[in-house]
């Protein structure tokens, strides 16, 4: 069983499918698989819990946003890290 017939069994009651507030779950899990990447994620473990087979098609879904490789690249400076 794949797709939205999976889902709903995961949601607890009809009122759950109604709060999503416009948004679908294909959103839902883009957005999780932005949001671990973008929090360091591993590609294994990013590919893992999409079940994508690529990296190729894993891709289009793990595009962290600009806050989030601002923050990747100062966390890197090494002259922002002799100042700590």
């Amino acid at each position: 069983m794949r797709g939205w017939p999976r889902a709903r069994l995961h949601l607890a009651s009809s009122e759950d499918i109604e709060d999503l507030d416009g948004w679908t779950l294909h959103r839902l899990r883009h957005s999780a698989l932005t949001h671990d990447a973008e929090d360091g994620t591993s590609t294994p473990m990013l590919l893992a819990r999409s079940r994508h087979a690529s990296v190729c098609s894993l891709e289009p879904y793990a595009r962290p946003g600009v806050d989030a490789v601002a923050r990747h690249v100062a966390e890197r400076d090494p002259d922002a890290r002799r100042r700590r």
